[in-house]
Formats: structure tokens, sequence, C-alpha cells
């Protein structure tokens, strides 16, 4: 079933704008992940197995992983606001919550996580046994995004659900869970504990690329 624009609004103008908003949404994850992978492969000391990418931002070089919470933070932002756009009429919680990941990804730019297990180099080896103020904030920042992305895919998945599109209603309530899963069940992982965080984080930049092209594609 085609999404609506807003009644009133309908022109191409408005039109091409919600689709430039959520085409911003195929763009967020693979740029976050392009720039997180391409300095985790460079940077010294750095362990795709033992470090999520936010450790990046420590050492030399750390300011490209703060630009890269920054940016992403903005273009999920962007999208969010194409969110509501298109389904206003249906669940202002979906682009709300969004949003908030959104805002969550861009605060986290501002507060670091803290070295962590050889990384950078000159860091002790193991976890660390004390937090830093701006560690404990990042990782707040960090449980409130995924709970926000998570509670945005279930009421996404609900709004679809009511447009006559149950395989992407579907979709995203599974990417919610699998999203809430992974990033929670990865303490229950041990030492592959990090497997839960880089679970959590695919899933989340998978479902924003593909609701956010499905929603493009079918608005008119």
């Amino acid at each position: 079933m085609a999404v609506e624009s807003r009644a009133g609004t309908g022109t191409d103008q408005y039109l091409k704008g919600t689709r430039r908003l959520l085409g911003l949404g195929l763009v967020a994850g693979p740029f976050y992940l392009a720039v997180g992978i391409a300095q985790g492969l460079m940077r010294e000391g750095f362990d795709f197995s033992r470090h999520a990418l936010s450790h990046l931002a420590n050492g030399p070089g750390g300011w490209m992983q703060t630009a890269n919470f920054a940016i992403t933070g903005i273009l999920v932002l962007a999208t969010a606001f194409g969110l509501a756009r298109v389904l206003h009429t249906t669940s202002r919680a979906a682009s709300g919550f969004l949003g908030a990941y959104g805002a969550c990804i861009l605060l986290a730019a501002f507060f670091p996580a803290d070295p962590v297990d050889g990384f950078p180099p000159g860091t002790p080896a193991g976890m660390p046994t004390s937090i830093s103020t701006l560690g404990l904030i990042h990782f707040i920042l960090g449980m409130l995004g995924f709970i926000c992305v998570t509670v945005s895919c279930f009421v996404t998945g609900r709004a679809l659900s009511r447009r006559g599109t149950p395989d992407m209603a579907r979709f995203s309530i599974a990417s919610g869970g699998v999203i809430i899963l992974g990033f929670f069940g990865g303490p229950f992982l041990g030492p592959a504990g990090i497997l839960g965080i880089w679970i959590a984080v695919v899933a989340g930049w998978a479902w924003l690329g593909v609701v956010s092209a499905h929603l493009s594609r079918t608005l008119k």
C-alpha cells in the first residue's frame, strides 16, 4: 500500500524533500560502518574481536571517530524528520524515538568511551576496574540509544502493519528484537560479548536502511 503524503502539501517539492531525508537513512549506516571499520583496520592495537568502534575516539586520530559520531547523528536526526513526514498520521512515536536515537549518537561524540584492553597502545590489557565520568555518560547514551532505536522499530512495525505491509512490519519488529537482544545479551557471552554489540549495531543500521528505502519507494 502506498504511503500518502500530508494532506494539502503533496507537491513535487515536498515529496522530493521527503525522499532526500529518507535517503539519508540509507547513507547513515554504511557511512558509520565504513568510517569506523577503515579506522579499525588502520589503527594500531585495535582488535575487532575485543573493541567496539566507540573506542576509536581515543588516542591519536580519535577525532575521526568523534566526527563519525557527530555526522552520523545528524544523518539519523534528518531521517527522523523524513519518517515524521511519512508516518505522522500513523505513529508520531516512531520518528520521535528515531530522533532520540540520533541525538544519542550526536551527543556520544562529546563523551568518548574509555580506553580499554590494550587500545589505544599503552592502555593496560583487560577490562578497566573503574570508569570515568565521560565514559559513563557514553555508556548511558549508548544504552539509551539502543533502547530508543528498538522502540522505534517496534512502533514503526505497528504503523507499517496498519498501512497494509505485513512483511515490512514483521521485519521491523524482528529487527527491534535482534537489536535489544544483541546489546543486552552481550554480557552473557563472556569473552565474546563484543559480538552482541556488533550484532545490535549492524541490525540497527540494516533496519534503518531497509525501512527508509521502503518508505521512499512507496511515497506518492
